[in-house]
């Protein structure tokens, strides 16, 4: 089963259009709360869970850890009454959310540049993740101190009302409850990957990025072995390619699967003294809403392997711009039928949209 795929009506590079960086939003920026460390790798230890981590399920040392990990408010002053009702009982959908504290092509203001819907089924055999791409043009409700309340990118909705508004925008633009809250910061991926001793990734086109942890890096077409450095260049990178922010949804997706792969491979999950290490390593590091148990989480889904796993990104007609940003257009019809099958928990329709 292929790791990833783009639903595109007309592919940005034929275009030559670029996705540029988030502009600053119009208004003043919510303060960014500085976790440093503590917001990381909760994309990886959650799917990590999922893919094999029900070793985790076992022991109160696990129980206290999980106990332990950072909460986080994500529904408070969310409206009951506007939010999407529950079709499939059973089913479970994650939103992820991820920035990247130490890019150094950040220009500032608190925004979240990854957003991630991952769905898990009743049954619990397989996962979703349908990546959103963060300069998606639509409406934004009104936060509770009243900023919001017209058409952005959509992760404008984190600078004007953090998670909980983030939860509302997910929500009212794609109809899907939003049950849990994860998040990660990519700048994370570093020290796990040095702890797995590199990753493999397919290169699929060489390209050189200035923007390095080492001043300038070059990346050759194929397949090769990637250090925790390398392997975040290569996940940040968008101004060298024509799609720009697609292309670097693409290599996260990359990343994430290879640092998986690896895991398994390498045996940390079921060698108790590294899945140990590792948890010991992470779980400072973990933001999820108060709800969410991750260890109940691996329980559920301890039957589940990296092959059931779907990467792709949301549907979208293509990109241009509203004033003197650069946004990208939803695909408003292809959308509905993608979220119409997520609502009702319909795997095989959401595989047959995105082409799996």
């Amino acid at each position: 089963m292929s790791d990833r795929h783009q639903l595109t009506d007309s592919d940005p590079r034929a275009q030559g259009s670029d996705v540029e960086p988030s502009e600053p939003v119009e208004e003043k920026a919510a303060p960014r709360r500085r976790r440093g460390r503590r917001i990381a790798l909760i994309v990886l230890l959650v799917v990590v869970l999922l893919t094999g981590g029900g070793a985790l399920a076992g022991g109160l040392y696990y129980r206290s850890v999980d106990k332990s990990i950072e909460r986080v408010d994500a529904f408070e002053g969310v409206p009951e009454e506007s939010r999407p009702q529950v079709e499939a009982k059973g089913a479970m959908n994650i939103m992820i959310l991820g920035s990247d504290s130490r890019d150094p092509q950040s220009t500032g203001g608190s925004r979240s540049d990854t957003i991630i819907l991952a769905h898990l089924p009743k049954d619990r055999s397989s996962a979703q993740l349908i990546s959103i791409p963060r300069d998606t043009w639509t409406a934004i409700p009104k936060s509770k101190e009243g900023r919001g309340g017209r058409d952005a990118k959509i992760n404008a909705a984190y600078a004007w009302g953090g998670v909980p508004l983030m939860v509302q925008t997910v929500e009212k633009f794609s109809g899907v409850r939003v049950d849990n809250v994860a998040m990660v910061d990519f700048a994370g991926f570093k020290e796990i990957i040095d702890a797995l001793g590199g990753v493999e990734i397919d290169v699929e086109q060489g390209f050189t990025t200035k923007y390095s942890l080492i001043g300038t890096r070059t990346f050759e077409k194929g397949r090769q072995t990637m250090d925790g450095a390398a392997a975040l260049d290569y996940a940040r990178e968008r101004h060298a390619f024509p799609d720009g922010d697609f292309a670097r949804i693409r290599h996260q997706q990359q990343v994430i699967k290879a640092i998986l792969d690896k895991a398994a491979s390498g045996g940390v999950l079921t060698n108790p003294a590294k899945l140990n290490s590792f948890v010991r390593a992470t779980s400072d590091s973990v933001a999820v809403d108060k709800s969410l148990s991750l260890v109940d989480l691996a329980m559920e889904m301890r039957g589940l392997r990296g092959g059931n796993l779907t990467f792709f990104t949301c549907p979208v007609k293509g990109t241009g711009r509203v004033g003197s940003e650069s946004v990208v257009f939803p695909d408003p019809a292809r959308s509905k039928t993608l979220f119409d099958a997520v609502r009702r928990d319909s795997v095989p329709e959401i595989l047959a949209i995105s082409g799996k």
